[in-house]
């Protein structure tokens, strides 16, 4: 079914995020396998994180979009996801792009993130999301710049990065190696040239 969401969301919106949620999926799946958590778990947050960018290109308002998607397809633990995933800070202000969404929106997202304590879900798909492009992983500072080059920085980009290799650093402790072990193609997808 996931799988199935995600073809649709490519036909509606195509573009590089279908091979990032897929590399997403993948990277997931891998270190939750070796983490002891769910795997299957795992991979369908990873395809679904960013699945409100189905209602085209936009930058903040794709996490509120998939929010409400999955509210409205009954799943919950999906519509967290799509929340959480860009936020390893649970600060709005550490968000890199356009804000285009309402205030309330912004209060509705500053709101959940301050009461919902994130899971290993939660940071699981936080690390993939910044270890995964769309042809796979890279180790996580390379995105990091990608990003940035991209989209900016904000006041809180340093803090935000030191959270994201925090993140790498637990994982590699849950998996026992480093995860970059366990991802195919990361020396590959880790060159200077960025995408």
């Amino acid at each position: 079914q996931a799988q199935s969401e995600l073809q649709q969301a490519a036909a509606m919106n195509p573009g590089p995020w279908i091979a990032h949620s897929q590399s997403v999926a993948e990277n997931a799946r891998l270190i939750a396998q070796r983490a002891g958590m769910d795997e299957q778990r795992a991979c369908l947050f990873g395809l679904l994180h960013d699945i409100g960018r189905r209602a085209g290109i936009t930058g903040i308002r794709h996490i509120f979009d998939g929010y409400d998607y999955m509210t409205a397809l009954g799943q919950p633990e999906v519509a967290r996801i799509c929340l959480t995933h860009s936020f390893p800070l649970p600060d709005i202000r550490a968000f890199n792009g356009r804000m285009d969404c309402t205030r309330e929106q912004l209060a509705f997202l500053q709101d959940f993130l301050s009461r919902n304590p994130y899971d290993d879900y939660d940071r699981l798909i936080q690390l993939c999301d910044a270890i995964s492009l769309p042809s796979g992983a890279c180790i996580v500072e390379k995105r990091l710049v990608d990003v940035a080059l991209r989209h900016g920085v904000t006041e809180l980009s340093i803090e935000k990065w030191k959270a994201f290799l925090q993140l790498k650093k637990q994982f590699d402790h849950k998996c026992g190696c480093s995860i970059y072990s366990l991802l195919p193609g990361v020396l590959e997808n880790s060159s200077v040239d960025l995408v």
